[in-house]
């Protein structure tokens, strides 16, 4: 996006001088972009502490409640990719407060939803207004933050949406326990207006004086593809469900998807611009991404159902035991200046790679016996890890970009991890469904065991496409501001 058609009007914080650290300057648009994160991070951690009470109450199997959590992640990556052009259309800050609002809205409907399909169209509706909360405000953070301390805010941001998922299992787990898993959504409502109240005093409002034309054709190809694939993983935990039709929704799913990317190459202004990809910055961020979020995805909703269905646990006490988890990956952020500046980005991704998977697989010495300081501490040790993954991986799509480039590499760095996402809780569900074959809820454990195994080996995988990184990163003095 060229930066002479940019016309931004951003509500600055009138007591910090023009010449401030712009961490100062738009202090009131950090906040508002952590309210955001905060609020999507506590959506996503407190329905998994719920799920085990929120099949019962609509007439489902824990594992078969995967539509409801894969049906708000698909929807959010299908979307995304068409946050771009509504920026360069309608604003970033109409495009900011209508996502608050509609995810608002998203959230009152979940806690009156009466069935499971009610429930997953509710969800719809909230990844609707959530595709535009993450890549927006990525984007106006890139646009608005110096270079040299984009870093140290993303940090800052991220650790909002960790308190978010500090709270999330708590809260999950007091309100499953105590009063209602409806209230879980509802609390979204209130601080929905308060975030849409920020939005009107500090937002930016970065536009394009003549839009672009919006690539209706690559959009639909898009999220047809995606649609298609995860339909196609939902049909193989089905019942009485032919091979056939599950090959044939594969197929389908893939002839689109070559047909999109012959599309976007003959487009002036895709949807999704496949061109950065030869910046190898972008592609080993976008690959190893994927990679790594498919191993690990579902791993937190499998802890759950194994504490809760395997164990015996009660919602509050595993919601309890994912607390540890959000405190390490925080910790663990403030870290990552001093690391990237010590290991750079190829080094630190290959490495911990390797050791989140390692984590991962002990996550299969557990039983129903095990102490509960020591899961503890492995999810804390866990988490420390998975937080200085994410934040590497996510910084990393910008690092050799040009600011023109900054809105579609938000969108599509956001495309990929919702859509790895997605089909990490649905293959995470699946193992475990396979595994189990109708057993007793005591083969959870051992369901638990083999699958985390087998997402531990494909995280590993991911330090392979890292490893295609030039050996010295340029990020020791970006990283030490």
């Amino acid at each position: 996006m060229p930066n002479d058609t940019v016309t931004p009007a951003p509500a600055l914080d009138v007591a910090a001088p023009a010449d401030a650290p712009s961490r100062e300057r738009f202090r009131g648009l950090i906040w508002l972009v952590s309210a955001a994160f905060f609020m999507q991070a506590l959506d996503s951690t407190i329905v998994n502490t719920a799920v085990p009470a929120m099949a019962g109450a609509l007439g489902v199997t824990p594992l078969g409640m995967r539509s409801a959590l894969t049906s708000y992640v698909l929807t959010l990556a299908i979307l995304i990719p068409a946050s771009p052009w509504l920026c360069d259309r309608f604003g970033t800050r109409r495009v900011f407060g209508a996502a608050i609002a509609v995810f608002g809205l998203g959230s009152l409907f979940c806690g009156i939803s009466q069935t499971l399909p009610q429930l997953v169209a509710a969800r719809v509706l909230q990844g609707v207004g959530g595709a535009a909360l993450m890549p927006v405000g990525r984007y106006v953070l890139v646009r608005s933050i110096a270079k040299r301390e984009f870093v140290a805010v993303m940090s800052t941001v991220a650790t909002f949406g960790l308190l978010g998922s500090v709270l999330g299992p708590l809260m999950g787990g007091a309100l499953v326990e105590f009063t209602s898993w409806r209230l879980i959504f509802l609390i979204n409502v209130p601080v929905g207006i308060a975030g849409m109240w920020m939005n009107r005093q500090d937002m930016p409002d970065y536009r394009m004086r003549h839009a672009n034309r919006f690539d209706l054709l690559g959009f639909l190809l898009f999220g047809a593809a995606s649609a298609l694939l995860l339909t196609a993983s939902e049909l193989v935990g089905a019942e009485h469900v032919a091979w056939g039709r599950i090959g044939e929704c594969t197929a389908l799913a893939l002839l689109v998807g070559v047909i999109y990317v012959w599309h976007s190459r003959r487009t002036a202004f895709p949807v999704a611009d496949l061109s950065l990809l030869k910046v190898r910055s972008v592609w080993v961020a976008l690959a190893g991404n994927l990679f790594t979020r498919l191993g690990i995805s579902g791993m937190f909703l499998l802890l759950v159902l194994f504490l809760q269905v395997g164990c015996g646990w009660s919602p509050l006490l595993a919601g309890l035991m994912m607390v540890p988890q959000a405190l390490g990956s925080i910790s663990a952020k403030w870290l990552i200046n001093r690391v990237l500046a010590w290991l750079g980005y190829r080094r630190l991704l290959i490495s911990n790679t390797l050791i989140v998977a390692v984590l991962l697989a002990s996550f299969a010495a557990f039983g129903r016996h095990t102490p509960m300081w020591l899961i503890a501490v492995m999810v804390f040790l866990y988490g420390s890890f998975a937080g200085l993954q994410y934040t590497a991986m996510n910084t990393l799509v910008y690092h050799d970009l040009d600011i023109k480039h900054a809105s579609m590499a938000s969108s599509m760095a956001s495309t990929a991890q919702y859509l790895s996402m997605s089909f990490g809780i649905a293959l995470a569900t699946l193992l475990m469904e396979s595994l189990l074959q109708g057993h007793a809820h005591s083969d959870y454990v051992a369901a638990f065991r083999w699958t985390v195994l087998i997402l531990a080996a494909i995280t590993a995988s991911a330090s392979r496409v890292f490893g295609r990184l030039k050996v010295d990163r340029p990020v020791r003095q970006e990283a030490a501001a």
